[in-house]
């Protein structure tokens, strides 16, 4: 039950992306972004006010414990961490194409890999020694890719941007792997729908302070907002797929590694999404890219074993 609801999350975050990619078309980023904390929060919201003030949730999964100051600053922190990676990750999705963006952040289980080897001083085996060099060799002939439609890795800001943002997405997945660890596995073991609920409403403020300094002052002289129905969608897909991702793995028997692995999967429909609604180019070279970096999460699955 676990992995196919991994798949069925692995297939909304791929939609998520591609209505990303359509909000954002010709929009400003900053409005767009908190628009969808907003959304996000209003889902999830009336989760929290039935959960205190009646019983009618409890023993579902939808029900939200009531945490203390001691959990919230945890939460505040995750907050701030997927934020950043979401404002590096909608700029740099509004100026790359999908076919480019989603091979990128595919490689963020390496990313993961490469922090454990550095920061835990973990070793790697040859499994996944060869899934971390086919990544890097998938993200040098995306570069190659990239250059037929004038897009240099070297000097491309927006490059950088997806990559901070996919950096900053792997710090945030081993942040919830140690959020809602048990405390005798050595994590805090926080509850997921707290997690996922009030890191909503955090991150809403947040951008709603960012709406104000950044953009409104200079939104006669900047890029306008735009209403598009995709705006919706983006929240409503996103919040979707991590509802499923956070209960699968409350499953008895789920794996961490696997789901994540599979979620991953997402680049293929975001990818079929590039190139089927937005018509993008290159698509023959960019396929050779894709399955490289598939080939290398195979590699990397197998050597978690």
């Amino acid at each position: 039950m676990w992995l196919i609801l991994a798949f069925l999350s692995a297939a909304l975050l791929g939609c998520y992306d591609s209505f990303k990619k359509e909000a954002l078309n010709g929009n400003a980023v900053i409005p767009v972004l908190f628009l969808n904390t907003l959304f996000c929060s209003l889902i999830f919201l009336p989760f929290i006010l039935v959960s205190a003030h009646t019983t009618w949730l409890e023993s579902t999964a939808f029900h939200v414990p009531a945490v203390g100051w001691e959990s919230h600053r945890y939460i505040l922190v995750k907050s701030v961490i997927v934020l950043s990676s979401w404002l590096f990750g909608y700029f740099g999705m509004k100026h790359l194409p999908l076919t480019i963006v989603g091979p990128i952040n595919a490689t963020r289980p390496v990313m993961v890999l490469i922090g454990a080897l550095v920061v835990f001083g973990e070793k790697l085996n040859l499994w996944q020694w060869v899934g971390v060099s086919l990544a890097v060799l998938s993200f040098f002939m995306l570069s190659r890719s990239g250059k037929k439609e004038g897009i240099d890795f070297k000097h491309d800001k927006w490059i950088y941007f997806i990559v901070l943002s996919a950096l900053l997405g792997a710090v945030s997945g081993l942040y919830d792997k140690y959020l809602m660890a048990p405390p005798e596995n050595g994590g805090v073991g926080l509850d997921r729908m707290a997690v996922q609920s009030w890191y909503n409403i955090y991150q809403c403020g947040m951008m709603l302070a960012v709406l104000m300094l950044a953009w409104w002052p200079t939104r006669h002289h900047s890029t306008p907002l735009h209403w598009h129905w995709s705006i919706i969608f983006v929240s409503l897909f996103l919040s979707a797929a991590d509802f499923i991702y956070f209960y699968a793995l409350s499953l008895p028997g789920a794996m961490i590694s696997i789901v994540s692995m599979v979620r991953r999967g997402s680049v293929v429909v975001s990818f079929l999404f590039g190139a089927l609604f937005f018509h993008e180019k290159n698509l023959k070279s960019k396929v050779i890219d894709l399955a490289l970096v598939l080939l290398g999460m195979v590699f990397l699955y197998i050597g978690s074993q």
